[in-house]
C-alpha cells in the first residue's frame, strides 16, 4: 500500500489516488465518523492536494468554485483544509464532490470509437450547457472544457430513479471575462490544444465564445467516439495548432439534422456570431428533454471504494498550457453534406442586415401586441399613469422546468 505522504484531515481519511497532474494529486477520501458532528460533509469525497508552496493553481480553483457555487451542474466544493504530510510538510487540500461514474472521457473511450447514443449525448450536453450558462452569467470563462474535466456524478432523483449527471469540474484555468485585457497582444492562451477555438490560436482572445467552441468539440466527440482533430498517429500540440489554423471542422453527414445544426452553431468561425449557451439550450437538439433527463440511467456497478487501487479521474500535464503565436486567418465549419465556406468581410454587412431585419420584425410584432393590450385596457376604463416604458406581463411557464426563451438562428456559412 502506498504511503499516505499528505496526511489525513480532521474528519476524513485519505484513500487511493484517483489522478495526478502538474497541479498536484487527487485522492479518494472517506469520513472517519460519518454520523459525527462533521456529517455536513458527504461520506465519500475527492480531495485535490498539493504542497502549500506549489498550491497556487488549487487555491485559485478554490476561489473560483466559491463564486460559482449553487449550480447542480458544477462539481461542488465542500471547503478546504491544510494537513501535515511526511517530514512536516504543509499540504493544501480542496474537498470536492466525487464523480463515481468516472469522467466523460472514460465513458467515450468505452464506446470503442463508436460514440454514445444520441439521446445520451443530448442529456449530457444539456447538463453541461446548464452549468456553462451559469458560469458565463456570473462573468467567468472556463478555458479548459474537455471530456476529462466533465465528471459523471451519481444522483438519486427520487421515485426510485437513479442516474449519472454530467458536471463541469477543474476550474484551475478559469478566469474572469476580459481579465487579461492588458495582455491581449501577448501570444498566450490557457487550456488543451485539441479544444481551442480559432480566435484563441489566431488572435490570443479567449472569452466565453471559446468555451462554446470547446463544447462543440465535446459533443462531436461524444457522437463519433473520436476527437475533432483525430489522426492515425499521435499528434503533438504544434500539429494540432496547424490543423486548427488551416483546416475546417468536419461534421459527419450521418448525424441527425438537429445534431448537425447544433454543431454548426458551436463552430461558427466568427466568435461574435457564435451561439451562446443560453441560445443552445433553446436549440432543437435540446427539445423534448426535461430536468430529470439530465441524469442518464445506466447499469453501472460502482466499485467498492475500499478496493480501488487507481482510477484516473483528473489529468493535467505541463503540456496542457502552451505558449504560441499564429497569424489570424479566416474560419468556417464544414459538413459532408454542405459546401465549405469561408468568412469574408463583405459577408459581415449582409449578415448584420439579416439579423437586424429579423429583430426589427420581432420588435414590430411586440409593438402591435402591446398596442392591443393598451387599447383593451383603455376600453375597460382603467386609468394608466404616464410611464417611460411599457411592462407587458409574460405567461407563467406551466412547469418548474427552467425556460430559456432566447432563440437565434445564424445562416450556414457564417
Amino acid at each position: 500500500m502506498l504511503e499516505n505522504k499528505y496526511g489525513d484531515g480532521v474528519a476524513w481519511k485519505r484513500g487511493a489516488m484517483l489522478g495526478k497532474g502538474s497541479f498536484g494529486s487527487v485522492y479518494l477520501a472517506t469520513l472517519k465518523k460519518p454520523r459525527s458532528k462533521y456529517s455536513c460533509l458527504p461520506s465519500v469525497m475527492a480531495v485535490k492536494s498539493a504542497e502549500v508552496s506549489v498550491s497556487g493553481s488549487i487555491q485559485k480553483e478554490r476561489e473560483v468554485l466559491s463564486n460559482v457555487k449553487g449550480c447542480p451542474n458544477i462539481i461542488q466544493c465542500f471547503g478546504e483544509e491544510t494537513t501535515t504530510g511526511v517530514n512536516g510538510v504543509m499540504v493544501f487540500n480542496l474537498l470536492l464532490e466525487y464523480g463515481s461514474g468516472g469522467t466523460l472521457a472514460e465513458k467515450i473511450k468505452k464506446s470503442g470509437g463508436k460514440g454514445l447514443p444520441e439521446f445520451e449525448v443530448r442529456c449530457y450536453t444539456r447538463s453541461i450547457l446548464k452549468g456553462l450558462n451559469f458560469i458565463h452569467e456570473i462573468g467567468y470563462v472556463h478555458c479548459d472544457l474537455k471530456p476529462e474535466n466533465i465528471l459523471l456524478v451519481h444522483n438519486n432523483a427520487g421515485g426510485g430513479r437513479a442516474g449519472f449527471r454530467a458536471k463541469i469540474g477543474d476550474f484551475g484555468l478559469a478566469k474572469r471575462v476580459k481579465q487579461c485585457k492588458k495582455r491581449k497582444l501577448e501570444p498566450y492562451w490557457r487550456g488543451t490544444p485539441t479544444y481551442l477555438s480559432p480566435e484563441v490560436v489566431g488572435d490570443g482572445v479567449q472569452e466565453q465564445p471559446s468555451d462554446i467552441w470547446a463544447l462543440g468539440c465535446i459533443v462531436l466527440e461524444m457522437l463519433t467516439g473520436k476527437p475533432l482533430w483525430d489522426a492515425k498517429e499521435e499528434p503533438n500540440a504544434e500539429d494540432i495548432l496547424k490543423r486548427i489554423k488551416n483546416e475546417l471542422p468536419q461534421i459527419p453527414s450521418e448525424l441527425s439534422k438537429e445534431a448537425k445544426d447544433f454543431l454548426k452553431g458551436c463552430f461558427v468561425k466568427k466568435a461574435m456570431y457564435r451561439l451562446t449557451a443560453e441560445m443552445l439550450l433553446n436549440h432543437a437538439f435540446m427539445e423534448g428533454l426535461v430536468d430529470g433527463d439530465d441524469d442518464v440511467e445506466e447499469i453501472i456497478e460502482v466499485e467498492d471504494i475500499n478496493g480501488i487501487e487507481s482510477i484516473l479521474v483528473v489529468s493535467e500535464t505541463d503540456d496542457d498550457e502552451v505558449i504560441c503565436g499564429y497569424v489570424s486567418d479566416e474560419w468556417s465549419f464544414a459538413s459532408e453534406d454542405c459546401s465549405i465556406s469561408y468568412w469574408s468581410e463583405g459577408d459581415e454587412g449582409e449578415i448584420e442586415d439579416e439579423i437586424v431585419s429579423q429583430i426589427s420584425e420581432e420588435q414590430k410584432l411586440d409593438l402591435e401586441q402591446s398596442n392591443g393590450v393598451i387599447s383593451s385596457t383603455e376600453e375597460a376604463g382603467l386609468d394608466h399613469a404616464t410611464e417611460a416604458s411599457l411592462q407587458i406581463p409574460l405567461p407563467i411557464p406551466p412547469s418548474t422546468t427552467q425556460q430559456y426563451p432566447v432563440s437565434f438562428r445564424i445562416p450556414a456559412g457564417v
